[in-house]
């Protein structure tokens, strides 16, 4: 590879009032590489729905006509964290022509993605997904295997906008970048949710709720697996307590976190924030800031051993209950990774879900180390 296409990528973030003042400010900070041509942009929801003018301006100001991004009620760059404070963090380099290529569903169709994807063989996708759209637990996984692409992302969080960029401004849709298999990708998801006790297995199940869990009451085996503290007062479960759907057939022990909607007394059930089957296994897990900070460093230092290189760019898709809210201020959670890997140009942004492997998580943090 030429020495031109090894250099990292530049990484500058700014707050301001205005996303013509963040915007600038970021620009003043950054300095493009005359070479660059792939950028990444994530902006704070107050600005959703200027992407439009913000990438017209990007384009003018460093002639960079590919940006990739979303919007983010936290945003998060190299040694810092913007949550609910208007911001913007930008970074560009530069990847191999040819080498990639920004798609979104809301102009293409998969098939057309497809057969656009860049180069042959596996493929690594990066993706944002608006929350609004009722599809996205058909389409991840479905863009993921018309394109032969191991997917990570996040999906938008705002309480206005949900503007993505992906070549252009979209909004509504799927988007954002496929890599061909000449870019050397390593990623890493990190729990925030610790596991209270055993596996068990749905044994009557309708839609979302569940009926029997080993052949009990699902409520009473809740009881039992959260204590006796809890049980007590079930009002104290909510936002510390929640349903883990473990992976099938993975060896790490990987789970899908999901939220508890209803518990229902009377009659013995639980309703959770998926659909359930019997037979499906199901755990019990709380939220905890010492084990979300070990799982953090375990998710790093494994990232470590892995690469033989250093990374020129890292992406960070974590959950908006993570952030400030589990790790604490100061951009702890961005230093903690950091820390770990060293001075690696990162950016991301708090999402409302994060995906990696085409799965769908929460409270979760993933990591993807461009080499």
């Amino acid at each position: 590879m030429p020495m031109a296409e090894a250099k990292p990528f530049r990484v500058a973030h700014a707050a301001g009032e205005t996303w013509q003042a963040a915007l600038d400010a970021a620009l003043a900070a950054l300095k493009p590489a005359p070479d660059s041509n792939i950028g990444f942009i994530y902006v704070a929801d107050r600005f959703g729905g200027d992407f439009p003018a913000m990438l017209e301006r990007l384009s003018v100001r460093t002639g960079l006509d590919t940006w990739i991004g979303a919007t983010g009620i936290g945003i998060c760059a190299s040694g810092g964290e913007y949550f609910d404070e208007p911001a913007i963090a930008l970074m560009t380099g530069r990847l191999p022509e040819g080498s990639f290529r920004p798609f979104d569903t809301a102009s293409q169709s998969l098939q057309a993605i497809a057969d656009n994807a860049p180069g042959r063989g596996p493929r690594f996708g990066i993706v944002h997904c608006d929350p609004r759209n009722g599809k996205l637990f058909e389409q991840i996984p479905l863009l993921a295997e018309a394109t032969n692409a191991f997917v990570v992302g996040g999906l938008v969080s705002s309480r206005g906008g949900h503007g993505q960029a992906a070549g252009r401004a979209t909004e509504g849709a799927l988007s954002g970048l496929l890599l061909s298999s000449d870019i050397v990708v390593a990623t890493g998801l990190s729990q925030g949710c610790t596991p209270i006790g055993p596996p068990r297995i749905v044994t009557k199940a309708e839609g979302n709720v569940a009926i029997e869990i080993d052949g009990k009451p699902a409520l009473e085996v809740f009881k039992q697996d959260i204590g006796e503290i809890l049980a007590r007062d079930l009002r104290r479960v909510a936002g510390y307590i929640f349903a883990a759907l473990p992976v099938e057939g993975d060896d790490r022990g990987d789970y899908l976190v999901r939220n508890l909607m209803g518990l229902d007394t009377a009659r013995g059930l639980i309703a959770v924030g998926d659909r359930l089957t019997s037979g499906q296994r199901i755990m019990f897990c709380r939220r905890d800031k010492q084990s979300a900070v070990e799982d953090l460093d375990r998710m790093t230092g494994e990232l470590k051993r892995r690469v033989n290189a250093t990374p020129r760019a890292a992406l960070y898709f974590s959950c908006l209950a993570r952030g400030p809210n589990m790790f604490g201020a100061g951009a702890a959670e961005v230093r903690l990774i950091e820390q770990r890997l060293g001075p690696v140009p990162l950016i991301g942004f708090f999402c409302n879900g994060e995906i990696s492997n085409s799965r769908l998580y929460t409270y979760t943090g993933v990591l993807a180390l461009i080499l």
